[in-house]
């Protein structure tokens, strides 16, 4: 499966864009998750907001690797696509995740449950 549709791709990238013209400044843009990642056999999850438009192969978002402390930060497009685990599966997109709010609200949700919840 393909970690990212075109269209999810295209607005990651668009919303990239937006975020750097503003990055800094009280202006910053709390975009709503586009995509949800996970890995099927293990704990990591990611909700995607935004791709670096000067390096496509990084993404921003909140990154939980299950060990308790979820962060807002980056990670790299091509690890997550590379990945290979138990039973030769590789991460996934959860293909029925719609965002309920900005990522500020999965944030907070996350630093109060150590972990990411979908109940914002």
């Amino acid at each position: 499966m393909k970690l990212l549709t075109e269209s999810q791709r295209q607005t990651l990238i668009e919303n990239g864009r937006r975020q750097t013209e503003v990055k800094g400044t009280p202006d910053e843009i709390d975009f709503e998750p586009v995509v949800k990642l996970f890995n099927p056999c293990g704990a990591g999850t990611w909700l995607l907001t935004e791709i670096d438009p000067s390096d496509e192969t990084v993404a921003w978002g909140l990154c939980d690797l299950g060990m308790g402390f979820p962060e807002f930060g980056t990670v790299s497009l091509t690890e997550l696509a590379a990945y290979c685990g138990r039973f030769g599966l590789g991460i996934e997109r959860d293909l029925h995740f719609k965002a309920r709010g900005p990522i500020s609200r999965y944030i907070e949700a996350a630093n109060k449950a150590d972990c990411i919840v979908e109940d914002v």
